[in-house]
């Protein structure tokens, strides 16, 4: 009987997880802006932004990509695609020369110059809107697959693979807010300063979504900080990116870095290493490292 009646809250359980998953994206799904309407043609679609490219993936419809920029390193398989160079320093030749009849790219997509080149030759160019937050990232997803012409596939594809995720990830978070735990996110090294996350940031968005209090909250952007500036801050968690870590080799070395050793994360060996692009283009992906490090934050000393 008691097997009986754990199983029936176990389903209990998740079918609530879910309700409020396929709450949040209806709420969302009232959102999806202009540039979000039904392309014409979508047989070839060029990408810039590592972070649409990723979404494409997420709703199998990489068949029609023919090119993507550097950003777009995930899933690996993007690397057999053709290169259109940087997001924020592309030629609009080299665009063109691959005869797009639709490109998808993000809020930083450039320069200007470009942007303005590319729309007056007609060409289907729809930039993104871009927010650091949990909904934003639903919202990113609902605009590709309106976009493509799969918005009801989106909603299922949201729905059925990360719908739970979603729901982990708000509960986790809005525990953690109770904590009041701090947190610090490491992008890499200018000289011997770490390059932090300030307000206004992707990083920024990252710490609110797991429930943390950004330490470098006092100044908008990224920026290298000062020994004294972090050991006055005292995180109690430091995350840092896999290109940022490898200026220090391993986890343990950067705990012993002068200007980490003396807080509570390196004391207390709460340090994480993530994906770098996970954090800088939010993504499905996104949703998976944080509640990963929501996890870490909830359990740190």
């Amino acid at each position: 009987m008691r097997i009986i009646i754990i199983h029936i809250y176990k389903i209990i359980k998740y079918n609530l997880c879910m309700f409020r998953a396929r709450v949040l994206i209806f709420l969302i799904s009232f959102k999806i802006f202009s540039d979000c309407q039904i392309a014409e043609d979508k047989s070839r679609v060029i990408i810039a932004g590592g972070s649409l490219t990723e979404i494409v993936y997420f709703l199998e419809e990489e068949k029609n990509i023919v090119a993507v920029d550097l950003t777009s390193n995930f899933p690996p398989e993007t690397a057999n695609f053709p290169s259109i160079g940087y997001v924020r320093a592309l030629s609009t030749e080299g665009v063109l020369s691959l005869n797009p009849t639709l490109i998808l790219g993000e809020e930083d997509m450039g320069p200007s110059l470009v942007i303005e080149q590319l729309t007056s030759t007609g060409v289907d160019l729809r930039i993104v809107d871009e927010d650091y937050t949990l909904e934003a990232i639903i919202n990113k997803i609902l605009c590709i697959s309106k976009i493509l012409n799969i918005e009801k596939y989106g909603k299922e594809k949201i729905d059925f693979s990360i719908g739970e995720k979603i729901s982990s990830l708000k509960k986790i978070g809005d525990s953690n807010k109770s904590l009041k735990k701090r947190v610090m996110i490491i992008l890499g090294m200018d000289g011997t300063s770490p390059m932090v996350a300030g307000s206004d940031t992707s990083g920024n968005g990252f710490i609110d979504m797991i429930g943390g209090i950004n330490i470098m909250d006092s100044f908008d952007g990224w920026k290298p900080v000062s020994a004294e500036s972090v050991i006055q801050g005292n995180p109690d968690l430091i995350i840092i990116t896999k290109r940022g870590l490898s200026n220090f080799g391993t986890l343990e070395e950067l705990a012993k870095d002068p200007s980490l050793a003396f807080t509570n994360a390196a004391l207390n060996k709460n340090l994480m290493v993530i994906d770098g692009m996970s954090l800088l283009g939010f993504s499905p992906r996104t949703i998976d490292v944080a509640n990963e490090v929501a996890i870490k934050l909830q359990s740190s000393e």
